[in-house]
């Protein structure tokens, strides 16, 4: 380009630097409101977790955790991407056993009150039964799917064991003989989870084709179907006495990400939904009702926060935010005061359950957005 002279150049020069900061800034002005969507809100940044006073003990894994669930007041059991199951002493905080077995990841892992019984289920595609108290190889090994076992139930009297796989079948062991009794497929029904209902010979399960479905135990049929959510059914928890059942739906920006209360006396009637997660919500449990309290329920996000809930009006009582932690994959409920949870990035946490209005940052507390609980970390493992 010729310019007359050399005055016109640098104006044309310094032209060309304002259309260039101008666009830049309209540039940053979009991706400041893209960012908006992830970054954190006020009233999130208040509940966010502080770790100056969260114990940390000695790991239980090496690598993710995705599962855990209870053995004793005092024990848990946990089952990691290090394909190691474990026995912890959360209270204490030392390891009390590791059980090597698998040869992939574990995936679910379940105990029968009042024994020494564990159970594994994994990537490998097989179950395996470990006794606390007759050393570290498995007693039992249940072979026969051909795909990731997802779903693992005990029987209430501990006689059957229940599986169920992403190769669309459906299992029932007898225990002592590991021998399989019945079997069941059916056309895509992806198994992610399986509970028994208590005192009962129903199973529920639920599936990546987005329904939950109820199995008769004794005929080993599907008695009742619940109509399909719009998203997959990561997560299913029945209420002790049997009547409710909750369950979880996968999601993201906010869309899908609920839990689910449905009254099992009349199947397929929903009760109410649990909304606040912004990620899928991998598991829902129900809570020990604290004394004079109402009925509870609590879920955990691959948001990396966990929620309380009021079980019948579905308010939110309390958030806590593990940032860091990544997905939040599985919840163990205690008592109604202590909750163990499941974490990608960060192990096991012990998570304490408390009335209250304050937020006490040295001690990792984390109010919820309702005001009616203080959810805070005091260990890690």
């Amino acid at each position: 380009m010729q310019y007359n002279s050399q005055k016109e150049a640098v104006y044309f020069y310094i032209w060309c630097g304002c259309r260039f900061l101008a666009d830049m800034g309209k540039l940053q002005s979009k991706f400041r409101k893209r960012s908006e969507i992830y970054r954190t809100t006020q009233v999130e940044k208040s509940e966010t977790t502080f770790d100056s006073k969260v114990v940390q003990y000695e790991p239980a894994h090496k690598g993710s955790t995705n599962t855990v669930t209870n053995l004793s007041p005092e024990l848990c059991v946990s089952g990691g991407s290090d394909q190691a199951v474990v026995v912890y002493d959360w209270k204490q905080g030392r390891m009390c056993q590791t059980f090597q077995g698998h040869n992939r990841e574990v995936t679910k892992v379940v105990c029968y009150p009042g024994s020494t019984w564990i159970f594994s289920a994994s990537r490998d595609k097989t179950v395996l039964m470990w006794d606390l108290n007759q050393g570290d190889e498995p007693i039992q090994e249940f072979c026969g799917h051909e795909l990731v076992v997802n779903g693992l139930a005990i029987s209430p009297e501990g006689r059957k064991l229940c599986t169920g796989s992403r190769d669309n079948w459906m299992c029932l062991w007898d225990i002592e003989s590991a021998k399989c009794e019945q079997r069941q497929n059916v056309s895509r029904n992806l198994v992610t989870h399986v509970c028994w209902v208590p005192g009962s010979s129903s199973v529920v399960q639920t599936s990546e084709d987005k329904i939950i479905r109820v199995w008769d135990s004794r005929a080993w049929q599907v008695t009742n179907t619940f109509p399909a959510k719009q998203y997959i059914q990561t997560h299913c928890d029945v209420s002790p006495n049997g009547h409710y059942l909750v369950s979880s739906s996968n999601g993201f920006g906010g869309q899908g990400c609920e839990a689910t209360l449905w009254d099992l006396r009349q199947p397929g009637c929903k009760v109410v939904e649990y909304r606040g997660h912004l990620q899928t919500t991998a598991c829902c449990m129900f809570l020990p009702t604290p004394p004079g309290g109402s009925p509870q329920v609590a879920t955990s996000s691959h948001d990396s926060s966990v929620k309380v809930w009021d079980q019948n009006t579905a308010v939110c009582l309390g958030t806590l935010h593990l940032d860091g932690a990544g997905p939040l994959v599985c919840l163990a409920p205690t008592d109604s005061a202590n909750l163990l949870c499941a974490s990608f990035n960060n192990g096991l946490h012990h998570i304490q359950l408390g009335n209250g209005l304050s937020m006490d940052q040295d001690s990792g507390a984390s109010s919820g957005g309702a005001g009616e609980l203080d959810v805070k970390v005091v260990a890690r493992f």
